[in-house]
């Protein structure tokens, strides 16, 4: 546990609180919680650049909060166009099937 920084800790467990949040209170038909969660994480991460790039912030111990936040709620609509796998098995095509 010693390698691991606790700004790391915190970031992963504001990043579950809050794709939680996101997919409990916003009002998205349809929504699946994995594409809220990469857009969630994706929105921490660019929060953390943010604080990388010197620019001013709002600061959770070493996480970064405010900048994160505000791209954490703004890349929420577009959890829709992330690509899920389907649930219906393939079938296999009959054109290339050989017959027998």
């Amino acid at each position: 546990m010693k390698f691991i920084p606790p700004g790391s800790i915190v970031a992963v467990l504001l990043v579950l609180i809050v794709s939680q949040l996101c997919f409990a209170f916003l009002p998205y038909r349809q929504r699946a919680y994995l594409p809220i969660l990469l857009m969630t994480a994706l929105g921490f991460a660019l929060g953390q650049l943010w604080d990388f790039l010197g620019l001013p912030s709002l600061r959770l111990g070493q996480a970064n909060l405010v900048p994160a936040l505000f791209f954490a709620l703004l890349l929420q609509p577009l959890a829709r166009f992330v690509p899920r796998p389907s649930r219906e098995p393939k079938e296999p095509d009959a054109r290339r099937a050989p017959p027998g």
